[in-house]
């Protein structure tokens, strides 16, 4: 195996965008061929090493009704398949996924496939489950991030599957801090999924205990500004800050002294992985499928809460910043549990998957 095409509808900010860039990164440096195609560009992508090839099949995302824009995906992906004769295809996410298998077939190709969120979530329709149910069977190897998404698909799938957990980019391993740690920090999408106005509510139940510690979001999305509004609405709008996208969070972030992850769903969640790495302490919903539980043992290195529980997140975190003994275990433990995520071993769980993938 020398040549390998990955395969996502963008690398603009996200966590399974920047697994895809640092796996393909990675794969460059150790000196294989490397291309890595998007359906369309955008105006901020993650930075690839310029020994990736990068392609895209759009120039920018176009305005076509589904079926049309599919096949059209489709065959352009087949095109590029034709030309370069990658020895495994690697595709992430379901709109992916099923164009990559589409293009694959009969081209000698093996193609990886990866869900990368709860399928329930990722697979949510009929349409969807039908079409995993008949495209599935013909990708040669796919990769899960628990056992609670590897479990929704039949056996015959799981018997070919691998679970990998996400790399975490060196610089978080790089990025010591030796001062007095402030404030509570969030990072993802401003959507519904990461459910912030929960973290929102269950801030206004401990602020006032906590009157040197602000609630700091990072990221941007469609509820940014009805997350400000509700934030006002509490009396919060000068302890509630959005700070928006940051290139480089791990510098932004390294010095708070709790990161709350309020997910309705996730798969597993780089945040709380950079978190951990940081030696953040960390309290997560328990949500489905399984990703916060397969890092965090509650109590041990973080605190896990129901999902949609205002009042247990806010006691949870209460305990961390009120107790600086148990936040420093969180912190320690934390940061042992993150050598599991990097990159070397991430890696190499990856090359030797795809090694056997490719009958090599």
């Amino acid at each position: 195996m020398s040549r390998l095409l990955f395969y996502i509808n963008a690398i603009h900010h996200g966590g399974a965008e920047r697994v895809m860039v640092n796996l393909a990164n990675e794969f460059a440096r150790r000196g294989y061929t490397v291309i890595l195609v998007t359906s369309f560009r955008d105006e901020k992508e993650y930075e690839l090493d310029t020994l990736v090839r990068r392609e895209s099949l759009e120039d920018a995302e176009i305005d076509q009704g589904s079926l049309k824009k599919n096949i059209s995906r489709i065959a352009k992906l087949r095109r590029i398949c034709k030309r370069e004769r990658p020895d495994v295809v690697v595709s992430f996410m379901a709109e992916a996924n099923f164009r990559a298998i589409l293009a694959t077939r009969l081209l000698g190709v093996k193609t990886v496939i990866s869900v990368r969120n709860d399928p329930k979530r990722e697979y949510p329709n009929r349409a969807y489950k039908a079409a995993a149910k008949i495209l599935f069977p013909f990708a040669s190897g796919y990769v899960f991030q628990t056992e609670d998404a590897r479990n929704y698909f039949p056996k015959g799938i799981q018997d070919k599957s691998k679970i990998i957990l996400n790399q975490v980019d060196e610089k978080f391993y790089n990025a010591n801090y030796e001062g007095e740690r402030k404030d509570i920090v969030t990072a993802g999408r401003l959507g519904k999924q990461k459910n912030q106005k929960l973290l929102i509510d269950a801030f206004a139940k401990i602020a006032g205990d906590f009157p040197e510690d602000n609630l700091v979001i990072y990221g941007d999305g469609s509820l940014r500004q009805s997350l400000s509004e509700h934030a006002a609405a509490l009396g919060l709008q000068d302890r509630v800050t959005f700070k928006g996208v940051v290139t480089e969070i791990q510098e932004e972030i390294k010095g708070a002294k709790l990161f709350v992850l309020s997910s309705d769903y996730e798969g597993l969640p780089n945040v709380v992985m950079e978190a951990m790495t940081l030696g953040i302490p960390v309290v997560s919903t328990d949500c489905p499928c399984g990703g916060p539980r397969l890092l965090i043992e509650s109590g041990e290195n973080g605190l896990l809460v129901p999902v949609r529980d205002a009042e247990k997140l806010a006691e949870a975190m209460k305990r961390v910043l009120g107790d600086s003994a148990f936040a420093e275990k969180l912190s320690r433990n934390a940061k042992a549990r993150s050598l599991d995520f990097a990159p070397n071993e991430v890696f190499r769980e990856w090359e030797r998957y795809l090694l056997e993938v490719s009958g090599q």
